[in-house]
């Protein structure tokens, strides 16, 4: 059996000073550390209807609606940021799907010239109304979260009795065209290893590329600790000694190492964010639901577009000011290095 998949390289770039822009770059989007940018992931909301424990707290003051960015204040951003080098755009929460008539952002955001890809992250609840709607607007891909199988373990980690809700989401999904439909399972050691090879089976029996993401430190209890990480060795292992497994290929700048079963009869995916960072390969940015760039999910540090948006800046200005602060995208999250320091930030106010 190949064990390509036990070891790979845990890197990050070499931390250097901020500094200003070198007058002399070419207008694209591209860091100190030589990465590009093409990912803008957009927070269109920081709502949800689920109280996920590795995501917020069960009690929470939402954003006031004003404080929002509209949809026109989104679609002007990523007009500004397309010809810099965007071409890969994902809607996150809290949960998109609250967002009143999503579906005409959606439409909005595809007609942009450039655009090569349009995803969503959403909890699935109501997919079973929107797939279709969605599917016609023009989103490409989607992405479902799912953390348990089990109604029990389900309303324990959403807070929420809702699995046949997302269940039924992800079929509407299917059935309207997103095949093959990512579901995202966050990993947390002493509940999610029992349902591992449940997840792997509906992996092989349905057009469906299960992720495991391990657990990172943004819930909103503070129950987080390397303790509670399920690694990606670990769930590799268990799966494997099982249902076989060998790695698909290079992954490039994306965040899923992916993996199919030997038989050729489906395929899963781990996002190792703590145990095996990522960050050399980035190439995302994140616009919050008020509008603050985010150039890392552990960015300790924002940019406040909103306030340029609201106070009568020209493109050329918000375009200068995104294109220093990639510039200064931080070198990586260090959630395994001393200098580590929790964002205030939970999950839901970043973006998933």
């Amino acid at each position: 059996m190949s064990r390509a998949w036990t070891s790979i390289p845990n890197t990050w770039p070499t931390a250097r000073p901020e500094e200003e822009r070198p007058a002399e770059l070419p207008r694209r989007l591209v860091d100190r550390f030589g990465r590009e940018v093409h990912n803008l992931r957009i927070s269109v909301t920081d709502r949800c209807n689920f109280r996920c424990i590795y995501c917020m707290p069960e009690r929470v003051q939402f954003l006031p609606r004003e404080e929002v960015l509209t949809f026109e204040e989104i679609v002007r951003v990523v007009r500004i940021v397309q010809p810099l080098g965007i071409r890969k755009l994902r809607l996150t929460g809290g949960e998109p799907l609250v967002r009143r008539e999503i579906e005409k952002l959606v439409a909005q955001l595809s007609a942009i010239p450039g655009i090569e890809d349009l995803a969503m992250t959403t909890n699935g609840i109501f997919l079973k109304e929107l797939a279709q709607p969605l599917k016609k607007a023009g989103l490409t891909r989607l992405n479902v979260s799912l953390d348990s199988l089990d109604r029990e373990t389900f309303a324990q980690l959403t807070r929420r009795d809702a699995l046949e809700q997302v269940l039924e989401g992800i079929e509407a999904a299917l059935e309207a065209g997103f095949v093959p439909l990512k579901v995202n399972v966050v990993a947390m050691k002493g509940i999610t290893e029992r349902e591992l090879l449940d997840f792997a089976r509906l992996a092989r029996e349905k057009p469906l590329i299960v992720r495991f993401i391990e657990f990172m430190p943004l819930d909103g209890e503070g129950i987080w600790s390397m303790d509670r990480v399920l690694s990606r060795e670990e769930i590799l292992r268990r799966i494997d000694a099982v249902y076989p497994l060998e790695p698909v290929d290079e992954r490039g700048a994306e965040p899923a190492e992916r993996f199919r079963f030997r038989d050729g009869r489906g395929e899963i995916g781990v996002i190792a964010s703590v145990t095996h960072p990522f960050c050399h390969a980035c190439d995302r940015i994140r616009l919050t639901a008020e509008g603050k760039l985010r150039t890392c999910l552990f960015s300790l540090k924002e940019t406040d577009l909103r306030a340029l948006l609201r106070g009568g800046a020209d493109d050329e200005t918000i375009a200068e000011t995104i294109l220093q602060a990639v510039w200064n995208k931080e070198p990586g999250h260090a959630i395994n290095r001393p200098e580590f320091v929790k964002p205030e930030r939970n999950m839901f106010q970043i973006g998933g």
